[in-house]
């Protein structure tokens, strides 16, 4: 293709060199020796080089056609998103071009979202380094690899990793095909079909998931109206503990005066909860900025493992409670953010969506009018 491309670059050039030799016959008779000159040099040229050139194309081949590479790409698209295991296409830093049918279905994350951003957010947090690793030397050229990772929404999963390198066209630089295949293989060898959800009506899901929402909002406003005045912090610690459970796996809350200060932690054991509450919320990046700005922030599969601190141990709070989805919001006051709510969900617990999130922002308001209630 390369050479066909040169040969007809080269042709164009000659063809616009002839049109130039014929304007210039309207030349005085003293420079029509330069001009023939000239067309005798481009004949030479047509005989020593375009000609030989184009016979060795002609005995290699007639050159495919626009309209055969484009049928030949749309049949090679068809065939990635169609193929049966999960399959992406990623670069060397493990950033997402491709994502087939197979592999939304199994990750649970649609092809529109995943594009640009890390395949490695997919993963739990002990496998992403090995896996931006591989991935780079992959498309150094060092051979193909396989490793084995979890996905962060089913850690309990062993994931078959295979990893080659390929060069699209267009594409500049190499990239990396990864093909994945659960543990559980069946005895035939193929992968396992990826879990469905249980046919139901979409509308009458839509209904349940509204309604659960209305009753977790009518559960909060309750607390919060019956909740002792005058005593903000046991307001607040009844709130956490209507979110704790049902609508996330961890509720915490800090306050905010002259410092920041950690006022409640509701965590699936009495140990963690006992761990987060020694934290000191000022080393929280999340906490300390929705603190300062006043906006809610809602993340899921959270690429940096420090984004709510360490524990007293040293490792980070988001990857030892393997958070998948997070919440945080403030609970402003008459203009001043007076609290911070953060909301965790971990494991294979579906993530935050964004209508879980405007009811959130909804509770945050009340919770703060019941902070505005104490003297």
């Amino acid at each position: 293709m390369e050479k066909t491309d040169g040969f007809g670059e080269e042709l164009a050039d000659f063809v616009r060199r002839v049109a130039e030799l014929k304007a210039a016959r309207s030349v005085s008779g003293e420079d029509l020796p330069t001009v023939l000159d000239a067309a005798i040099f481009e004949l030479d040229h047509v005989a020593d080089q375009l000609w030989p050139w184009y016979e060795r194309l002609y005995s290699s081949g007639p050159a495919r056609t626009a309209s055969a590479d484009r049928q030949e790409q749309h049949l090679l698209r068809a065939v990635f998103q169609r193929f049966p295991l999960p399959v992406a296409l990623v670069d060397r830093e493990a950033v997402v071009r491709r994502l087939n049918f197979a592999a939304t279905a199994f990750t649970g994350v649609r092809a529109g979202h995943a594009t640009g951003r890390p395949l490695t957010g997919l993963l739990a947090h002990a496998d992403r380094a090995a896996f931006r690793s591989q991935a780079a030397a992959v498309a150094r050229g060092e051979g193909d690899r396989t490793l084995t990772v979890h996905l962060q929404q089913q850690p309990s999963v062993p994931v078959h990793a295979t990893l080659t390198a390929v060069r699209p066209s267009g594409e500049p630089h190499t990239t990396v095909l990864v093909v994945m295949q659960p543990g559980d293989l069946t005895a035939s060898g193929a992968p396992a079909p990826a879990a469905t959800p249980p046919s139901e009506v979409p509308d009458l899901a839509e209904t349940t998931r509204h309604a659960a929402l209305l009753d977790l909002l009518d559960a909060m406003t309750t607390t919060l109206l019956t909740a002792p005045r005058g005593d903000r912090d046991t307001a607040l610690r009844q709130a956490a503990q209507v979110l704790h459970g049902r609508f996330a796996d961890w509720a915490i809350v800090d306050t905010v005066a002259a410092r920041v200060s950690r006022t409640a932690v509701l965590a699936p054991s009495a140990r963690e909860a006992v761990s987060l509450a020694a934290q000191d919320p000022a080393t929280c990046p999340l906490v300390t900025e929705t603190a300062r700005t006043g906006s809610p922030i809602l993340q899921v599969r959270t690429e940096n493992p420090d984004a709510f601190g360490k524990d007293a141990e040293g490792a980070p709070v988001l990857v030892q409670a393997n958070v998948t989805s997070l919440l945080c919001v403030p609970l402003v006051v008459e203009g001043t953010v007076e609290g911070v709510l953060t909301l965790f969900r971990c494991g294979a617990r579906p993530a935050f969506s964004m209508a879980e999130a405007q009811a959130t922002d909804t509770m945050s308001r009340h919770m703060a009018l019941a902070m505005a209630r104490t003297p």
